[in-house]
This record gives structure tokens, sequence and C-alpha cells, in this order.
């Protein structure tokens, strides 16, 4: 059965009922005669309407004998005389109408011929009157009729033709819009549960992460403090002088754990620039880590307006190499450059440190963190080093693909 839900299908459903019932019209009224032929004609017109309850749409077979007893109901009537070529025109029309719907192309063109020809050989065939009592004039009116009426018939059968497969590709895109829409829903659906997955994991590292930082660092510390103020304690009353020492020591410590806080705190910070632009703010990242060190970085900073998200992404990348340089490489010289160079954008932070094995596990110096950022923003991240040369990270971002994104976010 053909679906009805789309409105231009039941408009067509009801055209050919109106077409049926105009055509029952016709043979009851157009004249009325009381005759045996009357209820054979209308006989024809109800077994043809009750015939379009049920469309074949899968097998061949059927479909030709479908529409082999449809020209049966029309042929048969039409040749025995009790059925006019009025209903023959509407009959026919209708016959087109359902080819459409069960038939491809090639199939409709062949109906619709059949059609012209059933309709034009019964038209001409049958004389309006004995053409004997009829003047030539009268006689070439009379072909000119049949032949327009063939011409109208002709063109009436193209346009049903073409308007039905305009609603079906209609109805096709719509269907096809609908399982877009659908598999579009289910998709959207899944990304959700991943971005959720992924969200979760992504709390989970952090959180490791910040809890390696604690111990590695602030805990390392107050436990170190611990043991001076404990020295402290012990020596107080008998060596006053090493207790001091032990309690400046402690100071200091503490004062060192301060300022791992601090670092530890500005690394969560949604937003680590907090309006500076990014060559400002890894120039306060320098000023602290030579506060921090004692060694006094070389920086070259030069790049274009990039979004905002990038910034944040090279500032991450720098801080964070900054931060294990301080803590693992035990280095003397530190150089930092951000530059623009053919359409790319380099960044590069090298060290004279002790350097370490890139093949062995490094997930305590935060390279994945890295690695992941340089990824999603189009580039990737390069990583040299070997013990006792240093360590030299390098991170290419396309200009293109940023200014994209740019656009896209803007």
């Amino acid at each position: 059965m053909v679906s009805l839900t789309y409105p231009s299908f039941r408009l067509l459903l009801y055209l050919e009922w109106l077409l049926l019932a105009t055509a029952v019209f016709m043979e009851v009224l157009l004249p009325f005669q009381l005759s045996w032929s009357l209820p054979l004609g209308v006989l024809a017109i109800a077994t043809f309407s009750l015939m379009g309850l049920r469309l074949p749409m899968v097998k061949l077979e059927s479909k030709l004998i479908y529409t082999a007893l449809e020209f049966g109901l029309i042929l048969l009537p039409a040749t025995q005389h009790t059925l006019s070529t009025r209903s023959v025109f509407l009959l026919c029309l209708v016959l087109v109408m359902r080819s459409c719907l069960i038939f491809k192309r090639s199939g409709q063109l062949a109906v619709l011929i059949l059609s012209l020809l059933v309709y034009g050989t019964l038209l001409l065939s049958r004389p309006i009157v004995p053409e004997n009592f009829m003047p030539d004039k009268l006689v070439a009116m009379s072909w000119d009729w049949r032949l327009s009426n063939i011409l109208l018939f002709s063109l009436t059968l193209v346009f049903a033709l073409l308007l039905i497969n305009a609603l079906l590709a209609e109805r096709q895109s719509r269907e096809q819009l609908e399982i877009a829409h659908q598999q579009l829903e289910i998709t959207n659906q899944q990304l959700c549960q991943y971005a959720l997955r992924i969200e979760d994991q992504a709390t989970l590292q952090e959180r490791n992460r910040i809890a390696r930082e604690i111990h590695d660092g602030l805990g390392h510390t107050l436990a170190a403090q611990t043991i001076q103020i404990n020295n402290t304690l012990l020596f107080w009353q008998s060596n006053n002088d090493k207790a001091l020492t032990f309690l400046k020591q402690a100071k200091e410590l503490g004062a060192e754990a301060l300022l791992e806080i601090r670092r530890s705190l500005s690394v969560l910070r949604s937003n680590p620039l907090q309006g500076q632009s990014l060559k400002s703010a890894i120039e306060k990242l320098l000023r602290d880590f030579q506060q921090t060190t004692g060694i006094e970085p070389s920086c070259k900073i030069d790049v274009p307006h990039i979004p905002t998200e990038v910034n944040t992404a090279l500032y991450r990348i720098v801080q964070e190499s900054l931060t294990n340089i301080c803590k693992h490489a035990e280095a003397t010289s530190v150089t930092v450059k951000l530059l623009a160079h053919a359409g790319m954008i380099h960044l590069s932070i090298e060290d004279n440190g002790k350097g370490f094995n890139p093949t062995q596990n490094t997930t305590g110096f935060g390279l994945q963190g890295m690695r992941e950022r340089s990824v999603a923003l189009g580039g990737q991240l390069n990583l040299h080093s070997q013990l006792g040369t240093g360590c030299c990270i390098s991170v290419s971002l396309p200009l293109s693909k940023l200014a994209y994104d740019s656009d896209f976010i803007s």
C-alpha cells in the first residue's frame, strides 16, 4: 500500500475519486438512457475503482497483470459501446496516475503511450454521425475535434505524469530527511554519551595529575619542613644555634610550599591569561621562573592575533614545560621561541639540562596533556631529548586552521 500520510498523496487520492465519480456521472446522466449497457458501464467503472484500493508494489509480474486487467476493464466495455469515450478519457488518466506509483520511469512511459493509443483508436473509430449525411465542412470539423481531443488527452497525461513524479520526488526527499534526522538524533545521543565519558576520563586524569603534583611537590616540601621543625624542637634546649638553623630551613621550606600552592592554583585557573596578551602572559611566566630557579631564560615572541582558545593552549604548554624544567631538568639555560612562519605557528622550549629517555615512562612530565592540546588544534608536538643533552619541545600549529576556527567561533 502507498502511504497516504503526506498531504499531496491524499490530494491525489481525492482527485482519483473525483475522476471516477465524474465518469459514473457522465455514464448515467449524459445522456440518461435506460438500456442494458448502462449497468455494464457502471460496473466496469466500479470494478476499476475497487482495484485502486490495493496496488501491487513488489513483484513485476503482479504489476503487469494488474495493469493488463485495468486496460481490459477499459477496452472491453468501450469496444462493446457500453462505455463512452469521455469515461475512457478519465479512466486512462487514472490508470496513468496509478502507474506512476507502481512502475519506474520506463514503465510509466509505456503505460502513457498505451493509454494514448487506446483513447486515440477508440475516438477515431467512432464517428459522431454517419459521414454520408454530413457535408464536407462538417466532416473536416469532426476530424479536427477528434485530433484536438487526442492532443488535449496527450498533454493531460504528460502533465499528470510530471506532476505525480514531482510529488514522488518530494516524498522521497522528505523520507530521506526524516531518516537523516533520526540518524542525526542517534548520533547526537552517542556524541553526548561519548562527551560525558571523555569528560569523566579527563576529570579523572586531571585529578590524578593534581594528586601527583601535590604528592611530588607540596607533599615532599611539607614532609621536609616537618623534619626540620622536629629537629628544631629536639635541639631547642641543648643547642640553640643549631635549632635556629633548622628553624630557618623550615621557614624556607614553608615559603617554597606556598610558592608550590600558588603555582598549582595558576595551573587550575580556567582563564590563565586573565585578559593579558599571550606575549605578556608568557613573559610573566618567565619572570616567575627566573625568581624561582635563578635562571634567566631567553625569549623571542612574535605571533599575529589568534583565538583565545589557542592562546590558552600555547600558554599551558609553555607553563607545563617550565614546570618540568624547574622540577626535573637541572638546567642552567632555557630558550623559549614563539614565531609565525610560512602559514604555521612554531613554539619551542629548549633547555640544557640532564635530559631523559623519551621512550621510557614520561607520565609525570605532563607530555600527554601537551600533545593532546596540540592535536586538538590540528597541530603536532615533537620531543627531542637524550640523557645529558637537554630537552627540546616543539609545537607546530597551522594558521589556516586557527583562522577558520576563529571565524567559526565568532
